[in-house]
């Protein structure tokens, strides 16, 4: 009977193990899905940050979800200038990249549940792959900015914004620049053209997946213009067109656009002062011949106004609580005897992020990382007001018949680090590898 519940549990932990909404890469970050916050349908939290992150109204300051100045100018110098990306862009990148939600499709509108993870390794909202490919903490566990990246809405959309400037100031020792023709303006939203491409990839014919406007899979140019109503394949355009065109075509959701149109301009490659630049003979690093002037018409997006009372939710006062700091399980009996729950709470406010590591090899923490709600979120299922992690030992790894462990519970926005003694009682002794005997 000891024998077949363990070889049960076993099974149950196994599939545990490899569970997961969305294929993943083998070396992503987080082992098991992070669990995230799903804001309302109409998206007015997600717009309201993304125009926050754009003018570095969200964590200013911060070394790492902090914008960095934007460089001007073209190959003859470049000098650092305002913390600023356009609002616009930023809302259609998100668009593309995910459909600005933070969670797994499953997941419905103001709940919790598993994060939104491509099969590379991008997390959430913005797709956020760079840095979170392998674990980077220490004892190869993930650092505090990778679970705020997985888990928080306000800092996914906050890196995403960063990585985009990062593009952006990578010209020209890495990337083209765009507007030789009035200093490379960064409020000129045409002169973003190189930098969208990049945040994708900036690849060509040959790669996996291309982004060479010229590339001839695409057709020739000018092709129809992508929009954002989801009748149109998008293997057909590259990345930087889907963004822009997407810019010009905001979906909507009951009834209201989510942005205000914006028909940024792209490089006409019937003409020669851009044809001539984007040939793809031009196509190799550090890509000093694909320079362009400004694509025409030019647009200059305007300065988002603020709205305090949905920005609080992505900054929020979050406060680290903790339901037990002791746990007591049993693996002699039946499978469910050998799992517990801890719960994480955040009397504060906005979303406290959490990630839960085991010391002992024989516990397993599933979700590995998440969110607790704060009272001014809305919930309407799976949130309550606590985020429930479960405990459970793996009883082929035990080597006593009792033992004591420790799970170690971290809050990178809500202070401190509170620890779990788990205490178990097995009453077997272990012979024979993957064998156990009753007492």
């Amino acid at each position: 009977m000891l024998l077949a519940a363990l070889s049960l549990l076993a099974v149950l932990l196994a599939a545990a193990t490899v569970a997961s909404p969305t294929p993943r890469a083998q070396a992503c970050a987080f082992l098991r899905t992070p669990y995230v916050y799903e804001a309302e349908q109409s998206r007015a939290t997600y717009l309201a940050t993304i125009d926050a992150a754009s003018i570095n109204q969200l964590y200013p300051g911060n070394p790492f979800f902090g914008l960095p100045a934007i460089e001007t100018g073209g190959r003859a110098g470049r000098t650092a200038g305002a913390p600023r990306i356009p609002t616009t862009l930023l809302k259609s990148i998100a668009w593309i990249e995910s459909t600005i939600t933070m969670a797994h499709r499953n997941v419905t509108f103001e709940a919790t549940g598993p994060g939104l993870v491509s099969f590379d390794c991008g997390h959430g909202i913005m797709q956020v792959t760079t840095g979170m490919t392998v674990p980077l903490g220490s004892n190869d566990r993930a650092s505090a900015n990778q679970s705020l990246v997985a888990t928080h809405f306000g800092y996914n959309i906050a890196r995403g914004a960063v990585i985009l400037a990062e593009k952006w100031n990578e010209a020209p020792e890495r990337r083209p620049v765009a507007g030789t023709d009035n200093g490379a303006d960064p409020t000129i939203v045409e002169n973003w053209y190189f930098a969208t491409w990049a945040y994708n990839g900036f690849t060509g014919p040959g790669a996996n997946v291309s982004n060479h406007p010229l590339d001839p899979s695409f057709g020739a140019f000018p092709r129809p213009t992508f929009n954002c109503e989801g009748n149109q394949s998008r293997a057909r355009y590259p990345y930087q067109e889907l963004v822009f065109g997407c810019m010009a075509t905001p979906p909507s959701r009951n009834g209201v656009q989510l942005w205000s149109p914006l028909a940024a301009s792209l490089p006409n490659t019937t003409l020669p002062q851009w044809f001539g630049p984007l040939q793809l003979a031009n196509f190799a690093a550090p890509y000093s011949g694909m320079d362009i002037p400004t694509p025409q018409p030019a647009h200059v997006d305007a300065v988002p106004a603020l709205r305090p009372e949905l920005l609080q939710r992505g900054r929020g006062a979050p406060t680290l609580g903790l339901s037990t700091e002791r746990l007591t399980l049993s693996a002699k009996g039946r499978p469910e005897d050998a799992r517990g729950t801890l719960r994480v709470q955040n009397p504060g406010t906005g979303l406290l992020v959490w990630s839960a590591v085991a010391d002992d090899k024989w516990l397993v923490v599933d979700p590995p990382a998440g969110v607790a709600l704060g009272s001014d979120l809305p919930c309407r299922q799976d949130c309550g007001s606590a985020s429930t992690i479960t405990v459970t030992v793996n009883p082929t790894l035990l080597s006593n018949a009792s033992a004591v462990g420790t799970i170690r519970l971290t809050s990178p926005n809500g202070g401190g680090e509170r620890t779990v003694r788990v205490e178990v009682d097995a009453s077997f002794e272990v012979g024979a590898p993957g064998v156990s005997r009753g007492d």
